[in-house]
């Protein structure tokens, strides 16, 4: 009898796989063909000058290397900045033409190392009126014109909200661990509406011990935002609360501590930098639905997002940053 009940059930399952392959139909979808927007990435921090990097948008099956990427930094444009009483076209500063010095002194600003400003001609649009840096309070309006495209775009710089303290935790206090994470505390003002960012930078260098390309080089070049960087007060509008972050990584990690039990934690000893920035609510919107379509990329269960781009008749986000800087050793 159980001869006969197995016989039958891989009969079942045998003409089931069967009748499955037989029904595979190959599907071909055409995608339609969408003309290349202009992308804005545009910052503003109090007492900087404004940076505006500006590439056409690329089809989804269109390669990628080194000698398209050029291509695609929208050049020639007419960039225009105000701040309500300052209105300027700003000039376009590539990285080829900058000396060295002059390398280092831009990189950490628009988030490059000097070394791949270098190697690759970055064009971006700013201004060497100081008149036109950033202020906190202000409002800046931006528009763009280049060929049939033209963009606008508003962003504006809060007043600060600075943390009120920082230190370094291990997860469950334990003496024999060296890696944790960053806390701070925040008192949120009490009107409705604000928003903010973190970023955090290690500035210490890697110890003797570590393989020997690392050995004296600073931790980090850049200042990084991890996943879930951004956050608003709709929870805790005019509280002051407790929070944490974990350590970010760059674009592509490759350095030995991003790929290794290390990866996301600080560790004890480290000397960081926190950027603990205010936003507005269109920057916040942009931030937040960018992070949420990174963590959900390659799931199939993914909740869509799209993009909810500040930048009116083009993509991307021109951003106003009031960013308050403290130094933390972790211990």
């Amino acid at each position: 009898m159980n001869r006969k009940f197995y016989f039958l059930f891989y009969f079942v399952v045998f003409f089931t796989a069967l009748s499955l392959i037989a029904c595979e139909k190959e599907i071909t979808v055409d995608l339609p063909e969408v003309g290349s927007k202009i992308v804005v990435e545009g910052t503003i921090e109090q007492g900087q000058p404004p940076i505006i990097l500006l590439t056409y948008s690329q089809g989804y099956f269109e390669p990628t290397n080194l000698a398209s990427l050029e291509s695609y930094f929208v050049r020639g444009a007419t960039v225009r900045l105000s701040n309500g009483t300052i209105t300027e076209d700003l000039i376009e500063i590539c990285s080829a033409d900058l000396t060295e010095e002059q390398l280092e002194a831009i990189a950490d600003v628009i988030g490059f190392t000097p070394e791949e400003l270098a190697n690759f001609n970055i064009c971006v649009y700013s201004t060497l009126n100081p008149a036109l840096w950033g202020e906190l309070g202000k409002t800046y309006e931006l528009t763009v014109t280049k060929d049939e495209h033209n963009l606008s775009a508003r962003t504006k710089i809060n007043n600060l909200v600075e943390l009120d303290s920082l230190w370094f935790g291990i997860p469950n206090e334990d003496p024999e661990d060296s890696l944790g994470f960053i806390f701070g505390i925040i008192k949120d003002p009490d009107t409705l509406g604000n928003a903010y960012r973190w970023y955090a930078k290690r500035i210490n260098q890697y110890p003797a011990w570590v393989p020997q390309e690392y050995v004296g080089q600073q931790k980090d070049d850049n200042f990084v935002a991890p996943l879930g960087s951004v956050f608003d007060d709709v929870f805790f509008n005019g509280l002051e609360f407790e929070f944490g972050y974990f350590r970010g990584t760059g674009p592509n990690p490759s350095k030995f501590d991003d790929l290794n039990a290390e990866r996301g934690f600080f560790k004890r000893g480290d000397t960081v930098v926190v950027r603990g920035c205010v936003i507005d609510l269109d920057a916040f919107k942009f931030i937040d639905s960018y992070e949420n379509q990174i963590a959900n990329q390659g799931s199939p269960f993914a909740v869509p997002y799209n993009l909810k781009s500040n930048v009116q008749g083009g993509l991307g986000a021109f951003i106003g940053y009031g960013a308050y800087y403290d130094t933390l050793i972790c211990q």
